[in-house]
């Protein structure tokens, strides 16, 4: 962009370009039809002249070219339009008095692309596909995978995306909250806090969504625009309204210096003149009566006091303006009149300046360069300067020699005299002893003025006496800066009635002393006040023609008041112009003066040169009228319609600013709200007019599909509602009849519109963003109900509209979800069976002709859908379900934080909804199927934990539909499971089976499997819930009794008809139906135990009977292990003394012993008995579970052998023993005792009185057998080696 205080050379460069740039129609100029042909770059000559007979045009044609016409000139009028707005709004920027750009509003983040969510999308599955080098848990993939799917990929995202309404920071905060409550599901570890996972992750997610882009750009990037985002420089201003308006570079240059926008005086002027003009034309609507509609005659002298009091306010903004650096003279505020020309006499001696209250000062820097001609003096005397501004201090410079005196020092001043004298004086130093002084050379004195040049220059100086050189010159510069509040300066002639009385030339300086308050003062030389002053309030300036009689002077102005005319002339025509307009700007007059034309014409017959004796800004006004741009500049601002021109100009800048790369939802950066509130304070644009405009630009948009902010909305609405109202928000107590209309209008138009974003609230604030954008939506709600603003809205009232449109919202999401789920149930059959759908689709044609006559179902006509995928079907559509009422919960319930009740209301609509589909789909189940029992679970899962869903309307209509369900599927397995034990045991082979045998583990399995689905139903209703627990763990009870009785008698029977010799041996069998009991006191705990407080209490005492059963069948155990030993006694017995048979066989041994090895008699026996003990207990102590039942069988088989043994010696106490029978006990007594010690059977049990009784009896009788027969043949009582070597 050109710098708009480029020089005039750096212009000229692009006068051509412009030419050819404004080739388009001029303003004011005709278009005709043959000249726009041509114009638009046409070849085809045109038909009059190509043809030899001209015809005429068809209709058709005629009138094309007619729409065409008219086309060009609506444009035509269009682009002035802008132009002359362009003008209004350049003048806002370049000195504004009323507005600042604000500073506190809040940031607008970049919004997301589709490009960029596209971008995000790829970057997210690039990390779940593992083609990054991001390191990662399973929790945080997880999050990211449900990220991806329930949010990136969501519709609503992308609706929202396209319309502008997502930024990055809401896709971070959505993460944030996505996985808050993940993070605190997880487990705690020591040393890792919660909030130090949650930023890691955070961490991860900004590199994730980051991608391979450098973070330094980004940060760079996101700087840069933060703060063009938050102040914008004049220039920026500039260029953001050129593409606001379409308005082109070089039509900018020629405004902006046509209009000298760099110049602040010309702008203050401009602004006095629009402030005037603004006064009068409220004295013409009082003179004339010519007042808008207002809703109340009394309203019309409001209304002048109104448009006067916002004039005064505004200049008292302006006169607050500061005209210098320093502290100035600040005028008491004038009162402007009806006419600014004319200043009311009664304040005439209030407001009259006097000499004092003039103050200038001035800085001067003066620079000695060199002195040239001096000659008389040695090389190597020591030269030096002085310098000082009469009345001020006096400076000195270095040190030089003669030879060559040059310094380059620069003193500097302060005076307050617009004439100062400034006095240089060159010395040399006195060589004489006795000489106080240093001799003078030569001075020179200078009377500067600010226009004087700025460059060095010789000036001769007066030598003195002693100074043989008379040709001295000094080579200096003197600069006077110029101070704010002086606006000009010069020598004039002038010549008046009250003031300088006498034609004579005189220096002039205009001084500002305030925004209101300018002076013509003459000053005299070193004098800081001035002589004569001239206050210009009421004066008028313009251009005079040469008076007669008055000598000196060449070109002629003057300054006009009601009785009273003061006259100017300047040497040269240029210095006139440039008085002129600095008068002009002073004096805040209407009238804008013109040079004569036989001037300009007298100047132009110079030539180029004297061309350029105009100012440079005639020659800019001059480029401007050539383009065509003179009406626009020259347009007075208090003829237009700044109404409808702001109207135009605020539409388009929300254009421009919906269109920029900010999420701004509608709000104006702080740039354009500067502007916008300049322009509407400078041209008295009312504010209720602005936010109605604003209002309905902003509803357009939101219809249309943009996000607008709700608050933005609220803000405009209060203030048009407290207007019409009468509440004065911008001090305004007037209110127009088509301000009331349209804010009905609008009122109504809002009501509508959010109405259907609280319908449509999960797709206009889709997971919650824009943040607290449905909490403001239902608050303007509120508002806009509201009759006026003060008598509050019922509450009851407020409730029913929001009770309507969640109504509303439940049928619509239940619509959008329900068509989601047919067509990713379409995709996935396409997926899964194309072949099937292809013949499905023909066969869907032919279904659809047979039934157009049934319109009961119309959803399933065309479809052949099966129980089982309709339930699918449903299934799915109630995962959907769940999912939408969560997101609900999550994302929106703070905004109806105080309407929680009519989110529950909607959230039961949309369940019953829901619930019509799912009745359907129950409809059509088979009777003897179990599979919708999954439905219920998914679904009283979820409202169970909900605490206003749970037990709700929705709730009870799921529990009474699946109650029959429940109780029959539980008859029938109780009938199921009754019959597999009769049928089971019958046929059962005992085989171990894991814990016990098939049938009980079977058994046992459908009891856990049918418990854990009544426990996994989570039954909400507590007293159906108890009876179902009640019901089962009565069924278990009974099962488990039937289970262990028919064990018991299988392993009676199967005792039974085993052998009682020692040949007999444990079967794996019996081992199996010791541990079918064990397992079943295991399954009893968990399966028949009730929670009744603190105690545990089981259903017809299934412990009592498992521990009987078993006690009766160690019983049994032990009573076939005793009979096994009445057997071998009985043996044994054979030889008991005095029988027949015991002779017979002592004799026998003994005859057949000297010939052969006769085998120990009984041996064998003993032998067999001790083989069966141990594989007796052996397989026991393998087989069986339960150590506890081991152990007590061992006991009581050790105790019933050994009182058997103790009973069988005692009805042998008067007999002695066969030393055959004596081997043999010995023998089973020492085995027996040593292997049940060996098996843990405790010492107390094992050294009982019967086993010391039978021990010592045995070794009696050892003793007598050692006597009698001469030994035992090493079998004794004693424990020896031996006998452990044999046993091992």
């Amino acid at each position: 962009m050109l710098d708009p205080s480029s020089s005039e050379e750096e212009s000229d460069g692009i006068v051509e370009e412009e030419s050819k740039e404004a080739m388009a129609p001029q303003a004011g100029s005709r278009i005709s039809p043959s000249r726009t042909s041509e114009s638009s770059g046409g070849l085809a000559p045109s038909s009059s002249r190509s043809s030899a007979r001209p015809t005429s045009p068809s209709p058709s044609a005629a009138s094309e070219e007619k729409e065409d016409l008219e086309k060009l000139q609506r444009d035509e009028e269009e682009r002035k339009k802008k132009l002359q707005l362009y003008v209004f709004v350049m003048r806002c920027v370049a000195y504004p008095f009323n507005a600042k750009q604000p500073t506190d509003m809040a940031r607008r983040q970049q919004k997301i692309t589709k490009q960029q969510l596209q971008q995000t999308k790829d970057r997210f599955q690039a990390f779940l596909n593992g083609d990054t080098q991001i390191v990662a848990d399973e929790a945080f993939i997880n999050a990211v995978q449900s990220y991806n799917e329930v949010f990136l990929k969501s519709d609503r995202v992308a609706k929202m995306v396209q319309s502008g309404g997502f930024s990055a920071n809401d896709f971070r905060e959505v993460f944030k909250r996505h996985i808050e409550k993940r993070v605190r599901s997880l487990p705690e570890i020591d040393g890792l806090s919660k909030e130090t996972v949650l930023s890691s992750w955070m961490a991860k997610f900004d590199t994730i969504y980051r991608g391979d882009e450098d973070p330094r750009k980004a940060q760079q990037r996101m700087t840069a625009s933060a703060a063009s985002e938050l102040i914008l420089s004049k220039d920026q201003l500039y260029e953001m309204f050129q593409n606001i308006l379409g308005i082109k570079k070089f039509e900018h240059q020629l405004l902006y210096q046509a209009c000298q926008l760099d110049n602040l005086d010309e702008q203050a002027a401009q602004i006095r003149r629009e402030l005037d003009g603004r006064l009068q034309m409220a004295d013409q609507i009082a003179r004339g009566g010519k007042f808008p509609k207002f809703v109340s005659k009394e309203m019309e002298a409001m209304y002048i006091e109104e448009l006067k009091s916002s004039v005064n306010q505004l200049m008292a903004n302006l006169e607050s303006m500061p005209v210098s650096k320093g502290g100035e003279f600040k005028l008491q505020k004038l009162k402007r009149g009806h006419n600014t020309s004319i200043i009311d006499m009664g304040q005439e001696d209030e407001n009259t300046l006097s000499k004092s209250d003039v103050v200038l000062s001035f800085t001067l820097e003066v620079v000695i360069m060199e002195v040239q001609g001096l000659k008389s003096l040695a090389p190597n005397r020591i030269v030096y300067c002085t310098m000082e501004v009469e009345g001020g201090e006096k400076l000195q410079t270095d040190q030089a020699e003669a030879s060559k005196p040059t310094w380059g020092t620069q003193g500097d001043f302060t005076t307050t005299h617009p004439l100062p004298a400034v006095k240089v004086k060159l010395f040399t130093e006195s060589t004489g002893v006795l000489a106080l002084e240093d001799k003078e050379l030569g001075r020179v004195v200078l009377h500067p003025t600010p226009n004087s040049p700025k460059q060095s220059e010789l000036h001769k100086m007066t030598v003195t006496k002693a100074c043989p050189d008379q040709d001295l010159k000094i080579k200096l510069a003197i600069r006077m800066d110029k101070p704010q509040n002086m606006k000009h300066c010069g020598y004039l002639w002038a010549f008046g009635k009250n003031v300088w009385k006498r034609w004579k030339k005189r220096f002039f300086v205009l001084v500002q002393v305030s925004q209101y308050t300018f002076a013509m003062c003459s000053y005299r030389e070193k004098k800081s006040e001035p002589q004569e002053l001239l206050q210009l309030d009421g004066y008028t300036v313009d251009y005079s023609d040469p008076q007669p009689g008055l000598d000196g002077g060449r070109a002629f102005f003057n300054a006009v008041k009601e009785g009273d005319t003061v006259m100017f002339a300047s040497d040269d025509e240029q210095d006139r112009i440039l008085w002129v307009q600095a008068m002009y700007r002073a004096t805040g007059q209407s009238h804008k003066p013109v040079p004569p034309t036989q001037v300009q014409k007298l100047n132009s017959k110079g030539g180029a040169s004297a061309q350029m004796d105009a100012p440079i800004s005639q020659f800019y006004a001059d480029r401007a009228q050539k383009h065509g741009m003179d009406e626009f500049i020259s347009a007075n601002p208090c003829s237009f319609d700044h109404a409808s021109l702001f109207e135009m100009v605020q539409r388009l800048t929300l254009d421009h600013r919906l269109n920029d790369t900010f999420c701004c939802l509608g709000w104006f950066s702080p740039g354009q709200v500067f502007v916008l509130d300049e322009y509407c304070a400078r041209n008295g644009v009312r504010g209720c007019h602005r936010h109605l405009c604003y209002l309905r630009d902003l509803l357009e948009r939101a219809e249309s599909g943009a996000i607008i902010d709700p608050t933005l909305l609220h803000y405009s609405f209060a203030f048009c509602a407290s207007h019409v109202h009468g509440n004065r928000p911008d001090g305004l107590s007037t209110v127009k009849v088509d301000e009331k209309e349209r804010f009905e209008d609008i009122k109504e138009r809002l009501r509508v519109i959010l109405e259907n974003h609280i319908v449509n609230f999960r797709y206009c604030f889709p997971f919650g963003r824009p943040e607290g954008a449905l909490k403001a939506t239902l608050s303007l709600l509120e508002r806009v109900l509201m009759k006026d603003i003060v008598t509050p809205v019922p509450p009851e009232e407020v409730k029913g509209v929001i009770r309507k449109c969640l109504e509303q919202a439940a049928q619509l999401n239940y619509q959008r979800i329900k068509e989601y789920a047919k067509i990713e149930g379409k995709k996935r059959e396409m997926y899964e069976h194309p072949v099937f759908c292809l013949a499905s689709q023909v066969m869907d044609l032919t279904i659809l002709e047979k039934g157009q006559k049934d319109q009961k179902d119309p959803e399933n006509v065309g479809r052949l859908v099966t129980p089982a995928k309709k339930l699918e079907e449903t299934i799915r559509l109630a995962e959907l379900v769940i999912e939408v009422l969560q997101q609900n919960q999550e994302h929106h319930a703070e905004a109806f934080a105080w309407w929680t009740d009519l989110m529950v209301e909607h959230a039961e609509n949309f369940l019953a909804l829901y619930a019509i589909d799912m009745d359907a789909a129950l409809e059509i189940q088979s009777p003897e199927s179990w599979d919708s029992f999954p439905l219920f679970q998914l679904l009283n899962d979820f409202l169970r934990m909900d605490y206003h869903l749970c037990n709700g309307k929705f709730h009870k209509h799921l529990q009474d539909l699946y109650a029959p369900l429940v109780v029959r599927y539980v008859d029938l397995m109780e009938s199921s499971i009754a019959q597999s034990i009769h049928k089971g045991f019958d046929r059962e082979s005992w085989e171990p089976v894991n814990n016990g045998s098939g049938t009980s583990e079977d058994l046992f399995w459908k009891l856990d499997a049918l418990q854990t689905f009544i426990r996994d139903l989570h039954w909400p209703e507590e007293e159906f819930a108890k009876h179902l627990e009640s019901r089962i763990k009565l069924m278990s009870s009974n099962m488990i009794e039937n289970c262990v009785k028919r064990t018991r008698m299988a392993f009676e029977s199967k005792l039974a008809k085993s052998s009682k010799t020692t040949d007999f041996r444990i079967s794996p069998t019996l081992c199996t139906m010791f541990n079918v009991m064990v397992d079943a006191k295991d399954q009893s705990a968990k399966l028949c135990a009730m929670e009744m407080g603190q105690e545990k209490q089981f259903h017809s005492q299934i412990d009592e009977l498992i521990e009987e059963s078993v006690r009766d069948m160690i019983q049994l155990l032990v009573a076939k292990f005793v009979a096994i030993l009445e057997g071998v006694l009985a043996k044994i017995s054979r030889y008991d003394e005095g029988t027949l048979f015991s002779s017979f066989l002592s004799f026998t041994v003994k005859a057949a012993s000297k010939y052969v090895d006769v085998p120990k008699p009984g041996m064998d026996v003993a032998d067999g008995y001790v083989t069966f003990v141990r594989h007796s207990q052996d397989m026991l102590r393998d087989k069986v579970n339960e150590e506890v039942y081991i152990e007590r069988l061992f006991d009581q088989w050790y105790t019933a052998t050994m009182n058997l043994l103790g009973t069988w010696l005692t009805e042998r106490m008067d007999q002695q023993l066969h030393v055959y029978q004596l081997k043999i006990l010995i023998r089973i007594t020492k085995k027996k005792y040593r292997d049940f010690r060996l098996q843990g059977v405790l010492d107390s049990t094992l050294n009982s009185k019967m086993y010391d009784t039978v021990r010592n009896r045995l070794t009696v009788e050892e003793a007598t057998a050692s006597v009698r027969e001469g030994g035992m043949q090493g079998i004794s009582m004693k424990d020896s080696d031996e006998e452990d070597e044999e046993d091992d």
